[in-house]
């Protein structure tokens, strides 16, 4: 492709998507009824909420939704090398909805300086650029340059093409145990990609460490960072993990937020591992909760993602609704303020912020091509910017299967921390919702896939998913385009159970 600017007319860039609007978590329905369980739901948060008030989010939301494009469009052209326009019909609805893309009358995609300006009708411009390896931010408005200078992050591991897996891409020759199905595997396989429209990305599949299967639409390989959404909020656990496992921080003790610790702050009852249960209780709204209306104003869940703000200050000056631990929502304060944990335990230990995945968790994984995305300020953005492929997801996966020991038999994480990630968290028992564990993992303790309730997994909006299955000794990963995430749900299902027939127990 020339490296030039190339101006695309909003008509060859936007074309109504397809298929389901995918979310992280399942958004509110409409009129419950005294039966319905979400009517439960709100009458129990109803009963405990700590009495206050919810602070509007500044700004227009159309502008705001059109940063959230901007960088969306930036990250899958320039991460992920995705055409522009087949960008901006099928990915990131989530923080951009369709409905507003319509609005934007000038588009331009500039491949030489690596940026993206949207235009709205009253002449407000929106763009985002790629900042050196921390990937794609959207900027404030009139700014051209975010508020910190991009930081250079190179792997340390050798040549991927003679290094075997998983530090390194090279396979080995062996055959996979006879009691492995590989007709079977391979039907799963096809069953991830079908139909066409699901438009599954990367289909990863991993037994006992080893690459069992892989498959990948046509323009994408193992190297290539797709996006991954809420799968970030996994790798945010698991970097406070990282810190916990080298004593900067206890999973049970009063998170340091420098903003709750004025004398008498009641948030400071609120704990690390409460917070990374999506059960810190702070009142930021979001399109998940039960009771959401989207006209009382834009929600903060969204506004992190954004607004172009320090988004760590603004989870941090959000009040409690309820007590920790007694209410699960799904929230992106807790993940924020997490990150926010970690900037601050990295800087103690004398590190540098935006090397310390890499250096600290990705190389002993043989991760290379994860980008952790940032705010203007440098703050890394995990709730769900972030770019992956499907192998590095993988590589993530299996640090949960094998209790958090990385293939050079270092403990990355603490003993036991699996176990917290892996087991229904307290506050959503309590709330009927036997779904969210720890560290901002899913559980399938509902049983809502086919797959061994013992199974837990990373999930984001549009579909993008890495299952770790402890008792058949697999990680699966599915990463596919948004839009196409409805059709996509229902190939993974068939996937999967193909999977638990072709992969006895452990």
């Amino acid at each position: 492709m020339s490296h030039r600017a190339i101006f695309l007319s909003w008509a060859t860039l936007f074309a109504t998507a397809c298929g389901q609007d995918g979310r992280d978590a399942p958004a509110a329905t409409d009129d419950p009824s005294p039966e319905d369980p979400r009517a439960a739901l709100i009458a129990r948060g109803q009963s405990l909420e700590i009495p206050g008030e919810w602070v509007v989010p500044p700004g227009d939301p159309l502008t705001h939704a059109t940063a959230g494009f901007a960088k969306i469009l930036c990250s899958n052209v320039f991460l992920s090398g995705l055409d522009p326009a087949f960008a901006a019909e099928n990915t990131g609805f989530f923080s951009s909805p369709r409905e507003l893309r319509s609005e934007v009358t000038d588009t331009v995609v500039d491949f030489e300086n690596r940026r993206v300006h949207l235009t709205l009708p009253d002449g407000t411009v929106r763009s985002a650029k790629q900042h050196g390896d921390q990937g794609c931010l959207a900027l404030p408005i009139g700014e051209s340059e975010p508020y910190y200078e991009a930081v250079e992050v190179t792997p340390d591991l050798p040549d991927p093409e003679t290094t075997p897996w998983p530090l390194g891409d090279l396979l080995p020759e062996e055959p996979f145990p006879a009691d492995v199905d590989m007709d079977k595997v391979a039907q799963a396989v096809d069953a991830a990609f079908d139909p066409p429209e699901g438009l599954t990305a990367a289909f990863v599949v991993t037994h006992r460490g080893r690459l069992l299967a892989e498959r990948y639409r046509e323009g994408i390989d193992h190297t290539t960072p797709l996006e991954s959404w809420s799968m970030g909020k996994s790798l945010t656990g698991t970097l406070m993990g990282v810190l916990i496992q080298k004593g900067v921080y206890d999973l049970w003790q009063s998170a340091p937020v420098p903003e709750w610790q004025s004398e008498g702050d009641p948030r400071q009852a609120i704990r690390i591992g409460d917070i990374m249960r999506m059960s810190s209780g702070l009142r930021f709204r979001a399109p998940q909760d039960p009771d959401f209306d989207a006209d009382v104003g834009y929600a903060d869940h969204i506004y992190v993602y954004t607004g172009t703000v320090n988004s760590f200050h603004w989870a941090a000056s959000k009040d409690q609704q309820w007590e920790p631990n007694t209410v699960g929502r799904y929230r992106n304060s807790d993940p924020v303020i997490t990150n926010y944990l970690v900037r601050l335990g990295v800087e103690q230990l004398g590190e540098n912020y935006h090397q310390f995945p890499q250096r600290h968790l990705f190389d002993k994984l043989g991760i290379r091509n994860l980008v952790p995305e940032t705010d203007p300020h440098g703050n890394f953005l995990l709730q769900g910017y972030e770019f992956g492929s499907g192998r590095d997801w993988a590589r993530l996966g299996n640090l949960y299967l094998t209790d958090g020991v990385a293939p050079n038999g270092e403990r990355l994480l603490p003993e036991r921390y699996v176990e917290y990630a892996s087991t229904l968290a307290p506050a959503w028992e309590a709330d009927g919702r036997h779904q969210y564990g720890g560290a901002f993992f899913w559980v399938n303790a509902d049983g809502r896939r086919p797959v061994p309730e013992t199974a837990f997994y990373m999930a984001g909006a549009g579909g993008q998913s890495t299952t770790i299955i402890p008792s058949h000794d697999l990680v699966v990963v599915r990463l596919g385009h948004y839009s196409g995430s409805g059709p996509g749900g229902g190939a993974l299902d068939r996937a999967f159970e193909l999977l638990m027939e072709a992969v006895p127990e452990s």
